[in-house]
């Protein structure tokens, strides 16, 4: 019995043992296995950085060359397409300018899953540079001081919008997304587009389209950020059925295709009617704001992200706000006015000249104040010593 109860003594602590010393074990193991995964992760985090920025820096200098190209096919047409003509089919240049806008779409959406929105949205402001100098170059076409002003602020604006805006929520199924698409706020949204785009479309288009810069960039605009929610969720099918997933046995996506095939031709339709009635240097910048202020709206809405905010963010929308508006005002308001630094200088030239004139014709007439003085008073002693000389 005591051989038996000392083997039982023996087997309990040699358990005891083994249970105490197993805990310790483990975190040494793990610990030695993560430090190769976390250099791995940095290095892969690293690749897709630096290919997110080049896909991003690709995409503005297809975006901006596209507008030129355009630009170019629209100004070979004998029915404008301002005026309802739909020749620009016919026209090389054209659908060479829309070739480069589809890979500068689809570079700007493939450089999403590899870098962050706050870097990759700003990037696009370049291909309002890229639209300005390739206009100036091929189309002659001139942006005066002010306008450069104007499109610098727009710039700034909307990159400090994009800064402090809130970041997305991942949305990994189409289950997901199904569920996001039926919130209250994303369909008053939508119908909030469908209204104001129409409106748009067959009110104002028709009787101010031809003045005013505004009218079809706001239809681009609302449009264009539904077209980029369809592009969002055409993008997550594709993605799911390389995993295994097969989301083409699902009609939403049949549904998104739709809707991205309409929006994208409503937004060609009015672009090209824009490009083809209004200078280029002019529409780029704005076009770009706009597109970009509906697409965080959009997106804000759909993934309900502004709740998270802080007063910071806040602010820094509202600066943003206030100066994309400043910039819009600029471009607009003094876009026929021919301004350059020359003039400015000529200006400053001639506000000094015309100081100095000034001056002398004041010592000119203070010399014949005292001239005139001196005449009186002599005329005066002249007189009286005649006539002492009488007396």
């Amino acid at each position: 019995m005591m051989s038996g109860q000392s083997q039982f003594g023996e087997g309990v602590t040699s358990n005891l043992s083994t249970a105490t010393t197993t805990p310790l074990v483990l975190p040494t193991t793990v610990t030695n296995q993560s430090s190769p995964m976390t250099a791995t992760e940095t290095t892969t985090s690293l690749t897709e950085f630096y290919v997110g920025v080049a896909l991003a820096c690709g995409s503005s200098l297809f975006i901006g060359a596209s507008f030129v190209f355009k630009k170019k096919g629209l100004l070979n047409l004998s029915v404008r397409a301002g005026d309802g003509g739909y020749g620009y089919l016919k026209e090389p240049m054209w659908w060479a300018g829309l070739l480069l806008m589809a890979s500068g779409e689809a570079a700007n959406f493939t450089a999403y899953a590899f870098a962050p929105a706050s870097l990759v949205t700003p990037l696009g402001a370049l291909s309002v540079i890229v639209a300005a100098l390739l206009a100036s170059y091929f189309l002659k076409e001139r942006l005066n001081l002010i306008g450069k002003v104007g499109c610098s602020l727009c710039v700034v604006g909307s990159t400090v919008i994009v800064i402090h805006s809130p970041e997305e929520q991942q949305v990994t199924t189409m289950a997901e997304l199904a569920q996001k698409l039926i919130d209250p706020g994303f369909i008053v949204y939508v119908c909030l587009v469908a209204i104001v785009s129409l409106v748009m479309i067959f009110y104002y288009a028709p009787k101010m389209g031809q003045q005013n810069v505004l009218i079809y960039i706001i239809i681009c605009s609302v449009v264009g950020s539904l077209s980029v929610m369809g592009c969002k969720a055409i993008g997550l099918a594709i993605v799911q059925t390389i995993h295994g997933q097969n989301q083409f046995v699902n009609w939403l996506t049949y549904f998104f295709i739709v809707q991205l095939t309409v929006c994208i031709c409503i937004q060609m339709i009015y672009l090209n009617k824009a490009l083809d009635t209004f200078n280029t240097s002019v529409v780029t910048p704005i076009y770009y704001v706009f597109f970009t202020t509906f697409v965080i709206i959009a997106s804000a809405i759909l993934y309900k992200e502004w709740g998270n905010m802080d007063v910071k963010d806040v602010l820094g929308n509202l600066c943003g706000f206030l100066t994309v508006v400043g910039g819009i005002f600029l471009l607009n308001a003094f876009r026929d006015m021919n301004i350059s630094w020359r003039d400015i200088s000529s200006a400053t030239k001639k506000t000094t000249d015309t100081s100095e004139p000034s001056e002398s014709h004041n010592e000119t007439h203070q010399l014949l104040e005292n001239d005139r003085e001196d005449r009186l008073f002599g005329h005066s002693s002249a007189s009286n010593s005649i006539s002492r000389g009488s007396i």
